[in-house]
Parts: C-alpha cells; structure tokens; sequence
C-alpha cells in the first residue's frame, strides 16, 4: 500500500488466517501513513473489537468513542441520539455522524481491528452504509480472518478497494531470517531459517511461537534437533510451542497468564480481583513489552486482551492443570464486574462458573432496565442459559420465561412458566429464607399482577374473551395505583377483548385509556407501539383518516430527535403502508414499506414482525402479481404469533382472497371446507373476516357474466341473508368500517341476483353513507370487472335512483373511482389535467431532479448548497404542486406529467 496515495481508497481490507500478522501490518502501516506528509492533517480512529461488540448499539458507542479520541466534537450528537434511543438505534444516529465528520479536517482513516467477530447483520448494514456515503478524506480500514458481507465487488469494480490477502502476507525467507535474527534477537544459521520458514509456511505467529523458544535453547545443535522436531498440523505446533513458551517463563508470570485466562479482556484491577494480587497493571505491561501476544484495547493502554490463539491455549492448559480454579476465576471476574456496573459481563461470569442461583440473582436486578430499553435479544438468552430449576424457583425469571416462549409459539409451556411464578410466590410467602434470595425489585412486587396480564394474553390467542377479560380485571383489582405500566397492560386488554368482542367504541375508550396508563408510567416506547393498535381501530369504525393522523403524529414523536421511541417507526411506517395502500397510493405504500425494511425487523415489536409481509402482500396483489402476494403471506404466517392482539384478519383468510383474485377458487373452497364456515354460521366478530372472505368465494362462483353460474353454487339470496345478518352484527356495534364493506358485497350479491337497482342502491348507500367515503379506494377496485360495471351505472345515472340521497356527490364519487381503473397518461400537452396548475420553478425542477435519486435530504441541501430548512421549503411546495404527500409520489406524478 502506498504511503502517498491521496485519497486513499474507499476500504483498505486486510483479510487472511488468524496469526498472520493483521493487525501489526495495518498499525505500522497507518503509523507510517500519519507522518509521511507532515504538512498535511492525517489522523487515525482506532478499533479493536471484541464478540460482544456485534450488537448494534455498543459497536456505534465504540466507534463514536474512538472517533473522539482524535476528533472530540465528532459524533456528539449522534451519541446523545444513540443513548436515547435505549435498544433501538435510528438510522439518524449514522446521518448525524456522517454530517459531523464531513467537517473534520485532513483525512481520518476508521481503522476497525478483528472485524470477523461481527456477526451482526445490523452492523453489517450500517458498516455498508458508511461505506456508502462517508466523504472520501474518510476511509476505512480493516483487519479480518474472513471477507465480511460488505459489497466488496462493488468497491473492487470501482476501484475503490484495497486487498491485502494471506498471500501477501506470509514472509519470504528474507523476511523470515531479518526477522528471526534482527527482531527476535536470535542467530540462526540460513539454513536453519529457510527450514522453519518453510515448516510454517511463513505463518508469522508460527514464526514468533517457535522464536520465543528458541531463546532459551543455548546449544546450536538443540536448535537445530527444535526445528528438524517442528512439524504437524497448525493446532499442534501452536500446542506444543505455548507449552515450551510457558515452561520457560517465570513462575509468577506463568500464574498471571493462567489465572487470567478466563477473562476475554483484561485492566490491571480486574486481574487483582481474579488472581488476588496487586500488581495487574505492572504485569501487563511487562507482557506487552515482551511481545507475549497482548492487544491493546484503548489509546491509553487500559484495557487489553489475550491473541485469541494465545487465550484458547491458556484456557485449555488451565482447564487440564486446574479445573477446579476455573469457576472460582471465573465467580471472582463476576463479583469485580457486578461491583463496577457492568452487569452482562457479570452474568457472564456467573453462568460460566455455574453459579446459577448468582446469575439468577444478577438478571432479577438487571430485569427492569432492560426490559425498559427492550434488550430482548439479552434477556431470552439468559433465561435459556439457566437450568430449569433455578428459573421456576424465581417469580421474575418464570415470568420472563413465559414471555419467550409466548413468543415463541408455545402457549402450552407459557402457560406452566406462568404456574411455576404463582407457586414461585406462594413458596416464598411460605419460606422467608426463599424470598430473600430474591431481588427486591418492583417485577417481584408486581409479578402477582403481571402473571394475569399474561394469562390475559394467553386467553385472547385462544380466541377466549371473557377469559381476557377475567384475567385482566385481575390484573388491575391487584395493581396499586401507582402501578401505571401493570394497570395499562391490564386496560389495553381489557379494550382488545372489546375488539374482538366486536365492540370498537368501547375498544377504543378503554385502549385510549391504557396508553393514557402507558404514558403516565413513562413507558412511552409501549405507547407509540399501541398507536397502530388503535390505528386500526379507527379503521375498523371506519376512519381511516383518523387511524393516518394519529400514526402520522405518532411518526413525528418517533423520529423527533433526541427522544427515545425509535423502535415504533418500523411499525407505524407499516400501518400507513396499509392506509395508503387502500387509498390507492401504492408507489407511497412501497416507500413506507421500504423504510420498514431498512429500519430492520428488530425495529419492530416482536408480535408486529408478521405485519410487513402482510402489508407487502396487499400491496403486490394490487399490482396484480398474486403469487408474490401468497408467498408473502406464507411468510407472514410463518412469523405471526397469537396473543398479543386479536386474530380479527387471519392470514389464512388473506391468502384465500388472494386465491379468489387470481381465480384459483377449488384452493379457496378447499380453504372454507377446512375451516368449516358456512352460509348459515352464527355471525361472530372474530370470524367476521372469514364470512365475508366466503362471500366473495360464492360470489365468484356465480360467475362474472351472470349467466355462467358453476354447479352447485349458492344462490344469490343465501349470501344475502348472510350479509344481513353481519350487517345488524355490524351497525349495532358501530363498526361501520364492516359495514362499509359488507354494503359493497350487498350490491355485487344484488348484482349476481340480477337485481339492478338493488344492486345500484347498495353501491349508493357505500358511496355516501361512510363516515370518510373518499378514503377507500381498492375496496371497490379490488372487486374487480362486476364493480367497475356497478360503478359505471352509477356515476352515468342521472334519474332517481334507491340509495342515491348524497346525489352528485355519489356521481362524483364513482367516477374518480372509475378514473383509477384506467392507465394513467404518461405525457400532457399544456393545459392538460397533467400539468401542474402552478409550474415548477428552475430551483424547484432542481430540487425535483435530486428527489429522483438515492440522495437524502441533508445530501440534496449540500449538493445544491442550500440550508435543510430551504430545501424541505422547495419540497412541500413541490408537493403542493404536484398534489402529493411523499417523495416516491411525487416523482410518480413528475414523471406522469413528463417533468423528469
């Protein structure tokens, strides 16, 4: 690599085996490279990275902090929006950095050290992202045993990447013998060097190892009989060389190496703590000074780490030499990190050393914090790390265990983990000496409560309402006033089973109630979560106009910055996803959708995770490609988990409208032969969905021309009276969403019954009856030639006709819906519809033009060198212009009307 290059590339990859010297070449190196040009600004920010660093928000904290180390006002930001945001990091905490470090001066080389112990697919992605979009005086540069899932074919055809392989890397016998002989101080005959040089095939470690003990051997002759004896396969040599190098070190360095074995980094403090010495910090710096495979951590040379090779060859050693110190090492590396805070090492420890009831201890205290910062991922493998015993002695820990495997599909052993806490606490009330082993934390003070929550969970994945409701009025009779979160978790399902009950204003009241609940505990994460749930209770009584307000509002509280809410941004881009997609916005549905997917599935609550396929599966079927819409669907089925919300739309019945759609009705027969429905059902809310899914199969089955009738199929009128029955179901309980609905089969059944006018006086009484009638769109266009045929009646008719008491309005109505069935013009001529009213100006076309690429707002402001506040001024007059509410839509209706 070239000491001058200037810029340097993009990635400077250095990627070979373990022990070729990685991580020295690319210090040295980047050493050299600062001070080659002193009158330019050359700086590095170093990263040494560990297994735990694959978590998305530690590896940002890391490399914001090593970036201060050389650029101290670099990242401020983005660190403060990074410790905000608890378990959820937003995709502005990357934006705000990139921004920061586009002012720094000279050039800044991100050096990440060990890059292969990432395995993170978040990490990963924002790793590509600063790729992507970091300025060019900001390289980074890599050392790692393996190629990382970067788009390293991308950068190498661009000429953007730099490749250091293992090749590259062994020594030459040249370079073997300057560094046997002038390094390691030794005199080796040249015969003798090209021998070893050749045995280790250059390994540089291979080399080192066999150095440190040739050291010791003082006759010419033993060293030679040491390399004729140097042979074997990687694991042996290195096995049989770090026994010669621990025989030949002295007795209290020899215990120091051993004693700290357990430990995957190491300070001078906690070494004292787990040997029981005094000396830590003198003792690794001796280490370090004699080259005996010690990493430096930080600048300041505080923390360190053991060469892995290096620290799995003393781990084996301890475990043959001492097996019964390893858990006392281990309980004592527990107890320093307990005493300092860091609690997942703490844990880690006590696991280690099998000190369940410590570690049981530990995660009692841990559980709260991080149940509030939504650690999940941390919390589900604790729980499976301990044995079952030790768990169902623990309220808490039963209850955590209920949760994971509630989540997990298994409501059966949910519900004996839900046994084991109230036996748990009835032990404890029973055995004072029991109880005090337990942390004494509020999740134990609630735990009687939070078990009822739960149970109330488990009963509405069961389909049972009045055991949702029981459970949760248990919970709130057992939660004190104060006691906000248990009382809100116990009043949001009590507004649930409402729902599922059918009954959506008492849903909403009492769902409204338990976020009020939610935001009185501070627990505000959980309150924007449940804003899609009452989204899409606003949308079951049919205003959808008020479900989009309260997402979008919730949206703007969940990516203002500095707060922390981020994790609900995934959900509510969903939920709106699925609005726009029934009005008919699909290029705006997409965009929410893709924003969704880039803000990744741990952005969403768990239960939601099911949610995006769904939506995308709506979204394809529009498009008329059904068969990405089911394989979606099969996804989302795949993904879906009972009990967090009512079953009100099963995915079972989504995919059979699909079928429907693309005419494959024996799959949706086969589908209601399974489920059992039928014409004459008792009408029911939670199977509302599925009646009105068989509706449409009859329907189809009549065929479209009204004489082509299959075999057997029901008459018109028997889906009538089904219809009927769901509509009285229906208005008696406000739920004029359905009925909305059920008024557009009435007319399609009217119409199979070749009842013109009655068919025409439903369709009215659906046009302009609806609370919000111009929210819905592919209602009517997803019916298909039979609606656009109704529709065309009813937007031509002029005399009096049943159900048209809105008149014109109607008119109006059915003939917007029969413009979205037609192509849309892709040019105008002036003064067409598809010219703007008021034309664009020059910076507007501008700012449109950059709209229309990868670029995101702050790099659009920077590209036309304008502020961000002028530029989202040029934009929502854009918007107004173009009758648009989002990007993607209005760079469809720029291209429509041939400004792009």
């Amino acid at each position: 690599m070239p000491l001058g290059a200037d810029p340097l590339p993009r990635l400077i990859l250095v990627s070979a085996p373990p022990g070729f010297g990685k991580t020295t070449l690319l210090s040295q190196w980047l050493d050299q490279w600062r001070t080659v040009r002193r009158a330019e600004t050359r700086r590095v920010a170093w990263l040494s990275l560990d297994a735990e660093d694959s978590a998305l928000q530690r590896f940002l904290a890391l490399l914001i902090g090593a970036i201060q180390v050389v650029e101290p006002r670099a990242g401020v930001d983005a660190a403060a929006l990074l410790r905000a945001g608890g378990a959820t990091v937003s995709p502005g905490v990357l934006v705000s950095l990139i921004n920061d470090l586009d002012g720094v001066d000279g050039t800044l080389v991100l050096a990440l050290d060990d890059y292969h112990l990432i395995e993170s697919r978040e990490v990963h992605e924002a790793v590509t992202f600063l790729l992507d979009h970091l300025p060019d005086h900001l390289p980074v540069a890599m050392a790692t045993r393996s190629d990382p899932p970067l788009p390293l074919a991308r950068l190498r055809s661009r000429g953007q990447l730099t490749e250091v392989r293992a090749a590259d890397l062994r020594f030459t016998a040249a370079e073997a013998r300057d560094f046997l002989n002038r390094v390691m101080g030794l005199d080796l005959a040249e015969a003798d060097v090209d021998a070893l040089e050749e045995r280790t095939e250059g390994w540089i470690v291979g080399l080192q190892l066999a150095a440190l003990s040739l050291r010791d051997i003082p006759e010419r002759g033993d060293v030679a009989g040491f390399i004729e004896a140097f042979t074997g396969s990687n694991r042996f040599v290195i096995d049989y060389l770090a026994d010669e190098v621990l025989a030949r070190q002295p007795v209290q360095v020899r215990d120091f190496l051993l004693g700290t074995a357990v430990l995957d980094r190491l300070t001078g403090a906690l070494c004292d703590a787990v040997t029981c010495g005094t000396d830590g910090a003198r003792m690794l710096e001796d280490l370090e000074r004699g080259n005996l495979f010690l990493v430096p951590l930080d600048a300041e040379r505080s923390w360190y780490r053991y060469h892995h090779l290096f620290a799995d060859m003393l781990r084996a050693r301890l475990r043959a030499e001492a097996p019964d110190e390893v858990p006392i090492l281990h309980r004592r590396a527990g107890e320093w990190f307990a005493a300092h805070g860091l609690v997942e090492d703490a844990v880690r420890h006590a696991l280690a050393a099998a000190d369940f009831d410590r570690a049981a201890h530990l995660m009692e205290e841990a559980l709260p914090e991080l149940r509030r910062t939504r650690q999940d991922g941390l919390l589900l493998g604790w729980v499976r790390a301990l044995p079952e015993s030790v768990v169902r002695r623990s309220p808490a820990l039963s209850i955590l265990a209920g949760w994971s495997l509630m989540i997990s599909g298994d409501l059966g052993s949910a519900e004996r983990r839900l046994d084991d806490a109230e036996e748990a606490l009835a032990a404890g009330a029973a055995d004072e000496g029991l109880a005090a082993t337990w942390a004494d934390t509020d999740d134990l003070r609630t735990a009687p409560a939070t078990v009822a929550v739960y149970r109330a969970s488990l009963a509405q994945a069961r389909g049972d309402v009045a055991g949702t409701v029981r459970h949760a009025r248990r919970a709130a009779d057992l939660a004190r006033p104060e006691d906000h979160f248990v009382r809100g978790a116990a009043g949001g399902f009590l507004g649930l089973a409402a729902w599922a009950a059918g009954d959506v204003g008492e849903a909403l009241s009492t769902f409204s109630d338990a976020v009020r609940s939610l935001h009185a505990a501070g627990n505000l994460v959980d309150e924007l979560d449940s804003t899609v749930v009452l989204a899409d209770m606003w949308v079951a009584s049919g205003r959808p106009g008020r479900a989009r307000r309260l997402c979008e509002q919730a949206l703007r509280t969940a990516t203002r910055s500095g707060q922390p809410y981020l994790r609900a941004t995934a959900d509510l881009h969903v939920a709106l996803a699925e609005l726009d997609r029934e009005a008919d916005e699909l290029a705006s549905a997409r965009e929410h959708l893709e924003t969704a997917r880039i803000l990744g599935e741990r952005t969403s609550i768990t239960e939601n995770r099911h949610r995006w396929f769904v939506a995308m599966s709506q979204v394809r079927a529009a498009g008329g490609d059904f068969d990405a819409a089911l394989r979606l669907l099969d996804q989302a089925e795949a993904l879906y988990r009972p009990g967090f919300y009512p079953d009100v739309r099963p995915i079972a019945a989504m995919k059979t409208r699909v079928e429907i759609a693309a005419g494959d009705l024996a799959s949706a027969a086969r589908w209601a032969e399974d489920r059992g429905v039928g014409v004459g059902d008792d009408v029911d809310h939670l199977r509302e969905y599925e009646h009105l899914t068989l509706v449409r199969l009859l329907l189809a089955q009549q065929g479209d021309d009204q004489h082509d009738a299959r075999p057997g199929a029901v008459s018109p009128t028997v889906v009538l009276g089904l219809l009927d029955r769901l509509q009285a179901a229906a208005t008696d309980a406000a739920r004029d969403g359905s009925v909305l609905e059920i008024r557009v089969l009435q007319a399609l059944a009217h119409r199979a019954d070749r009842n013109l006018p009655a068919a025409l006086a439903a369709l009215g009484r659906a046009l302009g009856a609806a609370p919000e009638p111009d929210s819905y769109v592919r209602l009517y266009l997803d019916e298909g030639a039979p609606m656009r045929a109704l529709l065309d009646r009813r937007a031509t008719a002029t005399g009096p006709v049943a159900g048209a008491e809105h008149g014109e309005a109607v008119r109006g109505r059915a003939r917007r819906l029969l413009r979205r069935t037609q192509p849309a013009r892709t040019t105008g001529s002036a003064g067409s519809p598809q010219d703007p009213v008021d034309p664009l100006s020059r910076r507007e076309r501008e700012v449109l033009r950059l709209l229309d690429s990868e670029l995101t707002g702050p790099e659009i402001a920077r590209e036309l060198y304008i502020t961000l506040n002028t530029l989202r001024t040029h934009t929502r007059r854009i918007f107004t212009k173009l009758d648009a509410r989002t990007r993607a839509v209005a760079v469809l209706r720029a291209r429509e009307r041939g400004l792009l």
